[in-house]
Formats: structure tokens, sequence, C-alpha cells
């Protein structure tokens, strides 16, 4: 009993050089995707981030929702189409994507307010983000593209809370459109100038082979970002966690990190141990 307490002490004494550091420091974590939808993950996700709150951090949340949208428009008999992994959205689809994230949105304020009342939400017709409409080489629909934020009224917010931000925004004429979640997450970063961006998936981080989990890359530089791309070592999915993780640090945030949120406190161990669990990637 007493070893198991001394190493208890241990991981708060390994822990206290970070809390120090980041005190009062800004940290955005992206979370969405299958890992939302699993409650044991989900809990302990937002269980940490209550933590990093408590112990002095100032994080943001940014949720998506793919598939609870994708669920949900199967039950209604809509058919879903995506180009280059971009949901075509028109106002069907638009009217099911903010009502399904508007409810997950919901579900993480509770959650995280079980915690005692820290969780403030933002939805999708709150005004918080500001959009124009993306161009892309095929019709998308009401999909957006995030150019602002209010960024008074998020800083009031994480002064007092965790906001949770849904990845929806307004134009300028008070038009609604669904936004990438991993872009609405970078700028937010960016904007703030954050001291991290931390992107929640399912698998351990970069992976020299994908099925091969000692092939990690601990730590990763912009510049050999750049040539795994190439090798086609980064691929896929991981392609767009990882350019707004590049996109992130080249506007001024200090690390980016991918981490497998499957992971019981994957975040914690990541953020306050030397070792860490995922990948940081680093200017």
């Amino acid at each position: 009993m007493v070893k198991e307490a001394i190493k208890k002490a241990d991981v708060l004494i390994e822990a206290l050089p970070y809390i120090k550091e980041f005190h009062k420091c800004v940290f955005v974590i992206k979370y969405g995707g299958s890992i939302l939808g699993e409650e044991r993950v989900r809990k302990s996700v937002l269980e940490d981030i209550a933590f990093l709150r408590y112990s002095g951090i100032r994080p943001i949340l940014v949720h998506g929702g793919g598939p609870n949208i994708t669920g949900r428009l199967k039950e209604l008999k809509v058919q879903t189409e995506f180009v280059d992994g971009l949901r075509v959205t028109d106002q069907a689809t638009l009217d099911v994507v903010g009502e399904e994230l508007d409810k997950l949105n919901d579900l993480i304020v509770d959650e995280i307010n079980s915690h005692h009342s820290l969780a403030q939400g933002f939805k999708s017709k709150d005004g918080l983000l500001f959009v124009k409409k993306k161009e892309y080489h095929k019709e998308l629909g009401f999909v957006g593209e995030i150019v602002d934020c209010d960024y008074d009224r998020l800083v009031s917010a994480l002064n007092i809370s965790i906001p949770v931000i849904t990845p929806m925004g307004i134009t300028a004429d008070g038009t609604v459109y669904n936004i990438n979640a991993d872009d609405v997450a970078y700028f937010i970063a960016a904007k703030l100038k954050a001291e991290k961006l931390v992107l929640l998936t399912d698998v351990l981080g970069v992976m020299r082979q994908a099925n091969d989990e000692t092939s990690l890359f601990p730590s990763l530089t912009l510049d050999q970002i750049d040539g795994l791309i190439k090798d086609k070592v980064i691929a896929k999915g991981m392609i767009p966690k990882v350019m707004a993780a590049v996109r992130a640090i080249e506007k001024g945030v200090k690390k980016s990190h991918i981490v497998d949120a499957k992971i019981s406190h994957a975040l914690l161990l990541e953020i306050f141990t030397d070792q860490g669990v995922g990948t940081e990637i680093i200017l």
C-alpha cells in the first residue's frame, strides 16, 4: 500500500514542472469522430479536460460529430456524398448537421459540468465563428471556411469557463455553414496564440508503419513531415490532422500533439509526463 502511494506521489511530482510551466496557458483540443461516441473514452477525455482547468491551464474544446450525423442521415434515408473527405451539405443535410452537433455540444457541456460548473457551450447559431462559403472544384453546398471569430467573446468565456465549440459558423449575411472541426481548432489556436493544439484521434499518432505501434514518432519537425507525406508514410485521414497541426505552428502555436484518445487519460499522460504517449509536432 505504501509503495503504491509513493508511486502516485512520484507521478504528481513528475507533473509539477509542467503544471508550473503551463499555468494560465491556452490549450485548444479537438475531439470528434467515432471516439466521441464511446462513453468510456468520452468520460475519460472530458475528465482530463476538467483536470486541466483545475490545474490552472485554460482549455478550449472544439468537437466534431461526423458518425452521429451520418447515422442520423441514414435513419432519415438521406444519401451522404463526400468529396475529398468533405461532406456535401444541402439544406436538409445542414439541418441534421446542426441538430446533431448541438445535441453533442449539450452532452459534452453536461458531462464536463458533472465535475462542477466549468463548461460553456457555443452552438451552431451562436455567432461565435465567422465563415465564408468554401470555394472548391466541386459544389459542396453549405460548407464553409472559417475567416474569423468573436475574439473578445471567446476570451471572456475562457476566463471563467471551458468553451465548448460546435464547428459551425455564420456568414456576413447570417447564413449558417458547416466547417471542418480540425480547421476550426487550428484557427482558434492560432488566433489565441495557444501554447498547444491537441488533436485527439483513434490511433497512437504518426507511425512509420500503420499497424506497428513500436514505429510511433514521438516527435516530428515540420521539415520531417514534408518528407513523410511525400513518402506516403503520412497518408489518408492522417494528412488533414497533420496539416492542421502544421498550420497552427506556422501561425505561432508552440506545439501540436496528435494523441490516441482511447488510451485512458491520454491527455494528461501526453502533457504532464516526460515521455508522453503520442506524437508532438514542433517547428
